[in-house]
């Protein structure tokens, strides 16, 4: 297969992920770097800052309707994520602000400051039916600024005094903090907890998701969440043809011995603006590399490198696709990651809680 035309190598930014800032699809002038020998800064790597916009939102929980996907309801307090996953699917939701999928998704974060406000008013309303809800389905609820804006603990305030369950996803050790809240909520069947992995490998973890947790110190998170009686699942996500898939058997090992209950996977793809970003992340970093993951990618995705049919795009398509499921699969068994989490309650919810006044 011939290979696609490869954007020029230049250098990245210190932390982060991607490589450059293109224009939101959105936009009606699309603008393009280029070097003509006249310029340079001193210090092209430098660190780019965060800058942080507050939003004050009307409602706070969403909706989904995607078969595939095992929740009905989720939040996300923050818009954007500091840990600039390379690969990350909601990358794409940025352009819908006018902003770059690219470095602004990593750089210019939206805080819901209202957020838990919000979800007091949505449990009250009049005709609120009680379901689970995922905290963290696009962006993680535990990215650094979480640290300061204190928005996914005033959740599950929240969710504690109501009695209302709950899920969180994350890739972040921040969770620990929140142990006194969670162990609260898993004494009554109210929370569980699904932390995710790409890799063990730290050089690589560095790369591709920069300010993320590192892979060991999230397996030490494991332990200490399971010693406080949360229930944790983890994430395999996305396995990486040719760069991730290999180390399938040992990261279900290690993470079963720290005292994971449950595993589930999900095959990279590179919806929209993803694509070419990961291409030229991968042409930066791996660049011997670079075709043979592209073509394996396409390997499982029936000759393209998204496929978005609800039945295929977790687990792919096609021969290797099929393989590195059989994969996880026998290993999943191996190291009993088979194990159902308690259900969630949604009996004792209470709409009108006598404590509201002890909120942060």
């Amino acid at each position: 297969m011939t290979s696609a035309p490869r954007p020029p190598k230049t250098p990245g930014l210190k932390g982060r992920a991607a490589i450059s800032n293109p224009g939101s699809r959105y936009d009606v002038l699309q603008r393009e770097t280029i070097d003509d020998g006249w310029f340079q800064a001193e210090d092209s790597t430098a660190v780019k800052r965060v800058h942080i916009r507050r939003e004050t939102v009307k409602q706070i929980i969403s909706q989904n309707t995607s078969p595939d996907v095992p929740f009905e309801r989720s939040i996300n307090p923050y818009r954007g994520c500091e840990h600039g996953c390379i690969y990350c699917f909601a990358r794409p939701s940025h352009a819908y602000l006018n902003l770059s999928p690219g470095l602004d998704f990593e750089t210019k974060i939206t805080v819901k400051h209202n957020a838990a406000q919000q979800l007091e008013q949505q449990f009250q309303a009049p005709r609120y039916q009680c379901k689970p809800i995922m905290i963290g389905a696009n962006t993680d609820p535990y990215q650094p600024i979480e640290r300061q804006y204190q928005l996914t603990r005033a959740l599950l305030n929240r969710f504690n005094t109501f009695k209302h369950p709950c899920s969180i996803t994350t890739k972040s050790a921040l969770i620990e903090r929140d142990i006194d809240l969670l162990s609260q909520l898993a004494s009554q069947q109210l929370v569980h907890v699904y932390l995710t992995f790409t890799t063990l490998n730290p050089k690589l973890s560095r790369l591709l998701e920069p300010r993320v947790t590192a892979p060991q110190r999230r397996i030490q998170t494991i332990t200490q969440l399971r010693e406080a009686g949360i229930p944790v699942s983890v994430l395999i996500a996305p396995i990486i043809p040719v760069l991730t898939d290999h180390e399938i058997e040992s990261l279900l090992e290690q993470v079963a011995q720290a005292g994971a209950q449950q595993a589930e996977a999900i095959l990279l793809r590179l919806p929209r603006e993803v694509a070419p970003l990961f291409t030229e992340w991968l042409t930066q970093h791996y660049p011997d590399k670079a075709d043979h993951v592209l073509n394996q990618i396409r390997d499982t995705r029936a000759g393209q490198l998204n496929n978005s049919d609800y039945q295929q795009r977790n687990i792919g398509l096609g021969a290797r696709a099929s393989m590195i499921q059989q994969r996880f699969q026998l290993a999943k068994r191996r190291y009993q990651l088979n194990q159902a989490l308690p259900p969630h309650n949604c009996d004792i919810f209470q709409a009108f809680p006598q404590q509201l006044s002890l909120f942060d």
